[in-house]
């Protein structure tokens, strides 16, 4: 499954706004509201405050990965943003994030899950696809840049 595939123009925002990790975690959640696949925004809101209370997802590299799986959603969502500002994620490099990718799943497809956290991953550790996505002005940039990325991972 491509990374592209579950992302949509509502879902991608470019200068998001928010001062804090949990700020911008909820206007993350946010960007899903009335997604065909949602049926419980709340729901979703919990289960990745949750799992962010276990362990950061600030990866590194100025990157972070909220998560989590919940029946609420009846397949995978997505949104990806990238902050005004950077944020204090709490990252494994002590670095700020200004990348952000949520995911959500249905607790069934858990090695789905893992396989789409496992690509969004190989795709930021190219730098000239970071390097893009932090040059985006527009929500479409930020779309193009995760496309184009994903073409060059297949071609490898």
């Amino acid at each position: 499954m491509q990374i592209s595939e579950i992302l949509s123009p509502g879902t991608i925002r470019a200068g998001l706004e928010g001062s804090d990790k949990r700020s911008v975690i909820h206007a993350m959640i946010d960007l899903l509201a009335g997604h065909p696949a949602v049926e419980d925004l709340e729901e979703v809101r919990r289960v990745v405050l949750e799992r962010e209370e276990l362990m950061s997802t600030g990866v590194g590299k100025g990157l972070a990965l909220p998560h989590g799986k919940t029946s609420a959603v009846t397949a995978n969502v997505a949104a990806l943003a990238l902050t005004r500002e950077p944020i204090d994620f709490e990252a494994m490099d002590d670095q700020p994030v200004r990348l952000v990718f949520l995911l959500v799943g249905t607790p069934e497809a858990k090695s789905q899950h893992v396989k789409i956290l496992s690509r969004i991953s190989r795709l930021m550790n190219r730098d000239a696809v970071r390097d893009r996505m932090l040059a985006a002005r527009t929500h479409d940039d930020l779309y193009r840049a995760v496309v184009e990325g994903e073409a060059s991972l297949l071609e490898h």
